[in-house]
């Protein structure tokens, strides 16, 4: 919760400070707790009776989705998500029947898995649970070495799965699925999609730090901040034109300390363990033809192979799955910036140093 009202607090910075709002300027804006993160909706220019109405729609809709996707909750006593249903099919080895749009999430997937050389890697909820990310609150675990090794070993994929009509299978029964780092970013393109069709042409939404813009706050472009890893404050702000997205992946969101080391929620499926070269990485994303996945999706995936990659590699990884925009932040608080990122970021203090990425 307290990442989430740093959140809250930056943006609330960002779309409102840079002018003092009055009663009759037309933005609704609306918070709740979805996902296991804060959820900010902002809404310009239409009434307040109708943007009330929209906003609760879009949380329904993400309400819904975790619902369905919950990698460990069950919808209620004895009845697991529909996530949940299908992991138990993957380790009995049985084929399952699935709705469409999980299926066409989970071809989506596959196919980023692939982009990512095996580093975006949604197949490894066992080696998750393993060190306590799936829970509501996190605090240091016993670290079982033999256990992570032999989890490794049994190497699930995306690959493992095999989708059939409305179908699916997994040929390892290793394989359990945790759409962590792809239903926030799904989510973001679901409300996005929804405004437009009802013909709202300005928006901002937020989900735990990822966010996509729709039109101009007023007119202005939206601006948003991004935070320091080890301060709850920014460092830089990004303007956000129609269509983007932002999504930013940290150590200082989901982590426990133990024996003075940091173990974040983001695991090198390569080795097991959580990431520790990195502070943080953030993406920036611009809109994605109709056929291909969309920039919401595309923001929350992208910055975990980043993040994981070693710093040599760290512009292939990016590359690998289209990004040019984006910023790392390494262990030792040094800023690395893409040289496309360099123009659109905007500095807070102008003692800030960075490495330009090629």
């Amino acid at each position: 919760m307290r990442k989430s009202l740093i959140i809250f607090a930056l943006l609330a910075t960002f779309i409102f400070g840079a002018y003092q709002l009055t009663l009759k300027e037309p933005l609704y804006h609306s918070q709740s707790y979805v996902f296991g993160t804060l959820v900010d909706i902002s809404i310009y220019g239409e009434s307040e009776e109708s943007a009330r109405l929209l906003s609760n729609h879009i949380l329904q809709d993400f309400q819904n989705l975790h619902n369905r996707l919950h990698a460990w909750k069950p919808i209620s006593e004895g009845k697991p998500s529909e996530l949940g249903q299908l992991n138990i099919a993957f380790e009995q080895s049985k084929h399952i029947t699935i709705s469409a749009d999980l299926a066409a999430m989970l071809a989506d997937a596959k196919t980023l898995s692939v982009k990512s050389n095996g580093l975006f890697n949604p197949a490894i909820g066992h080696l998750i649970g393993s060190w306590g990310f799936q829970r509501d609150e996190f605090s240091a675990v016993s670290i079982d070495n033999e256990k992570i090794k032999a989890l490794v070993k049994s190497n699930p994929s995306m690959s493992d799965i095999v989708l059939e009509s409305e179908t699916a299978y997994s040929k390892n029964s290793a394989v359990k699925l945790d759409l962590g780092g792809y239903a926030k970013g799904y989510a973001l393109d679901l409300a996005a999609n929804y405004l437009r069709k009802q013909h709202v042409n300005n928006a901002l939404i937020n989900i735990g730090g990822n966010i996509i813009a729709l039109g101009k706050h007023g007119d202005k472009t939206w601006r948003v901040g991004i935070q320091h890893p080890r301060t709850p404050t920014a460092i830089a702000t990004i303007d956000l034109p129609d269509g983007w997205a932002v999504g930013t992946s940290g150590d200082y969101q989901r982590y426990f300390m133990l024996n003075g080391k940091r173990y974040c929620h983001i695991i090198d499926p390569r080795t097991g363990y959580p990431v520790q070269h990195t502070q943080a990485v953030t993406v920036l994303v611009p809109p994605q033809p109709d056929n291909q996945t969309q920039a919401g999706v595309l923001s929350d995936v992208a910055s975990k192979p980043i993040f994981i990659e070693l710093p040599e590699n760290r512009s292939k990884a990016a590359h690998a799955l289209g990004i040019e925009n984006f910023m790392v932040i390494d262990d030792n608080a040094n800023i690395f910036v893409s040289k496309s990122m360099v123009t659109k970021i905007n500095w807070l203090s102008p003692n800030v140093k960075f490495t330009t990425l090629q």
